[in-house]
């Protein structure tokens, strides 16, 4: 990842639901999530995708930092990053439990 990347990563993890919002995308890693990388004609092969589109949905989930780049000699190999879901699943815990606590807060004042 570069460091322009990795910067816009930070703790918002809006650009990390942005990027799993696409169905292409969801797809594109879940094939990475299995370990190991792997390069933009590996992820097209066996699928409608053109190379192009797979290196622009790569992009997006890159600059989310779901995935890693690395140069290769005249390849890009990708690789999945499972800490960035990690962080969006522990924010989207933050979340539930501010939930719980205002409903419990709620139910105590309508009972009360």
């Amino acid at each position: 990842m570069s460091g322009a990347e990795a910067a816009a990563v930070g703790k918002d993890p809006t650009r990390i639901f942005a990027a799993l919002a696409d169905p292409t995308r969801l797809a594109l890693l879940r094939r990475l999530s299995g370990g190991g990388s792997r390069s933009i004609a590996a992820l097209a092969a066996d699928t409608a995708l053109t190379r192009q589109a797979v290196t622009k949905h790569l992009g997006v989930l890159a600059r989310a930092g779901l995935v890693h780049r690395r140069p290769a000699g005249r390849r890009t190999l990708f690789a999945y990053r499972p800490e960035r879901v990690a962080e969006a699943r522990d924010w989207l815990d933050q979340v539930a439990a501010q939930w719980d606590d205002a409903l419990s807060r709620l139910k105590a004042h309508v009972e009360g």
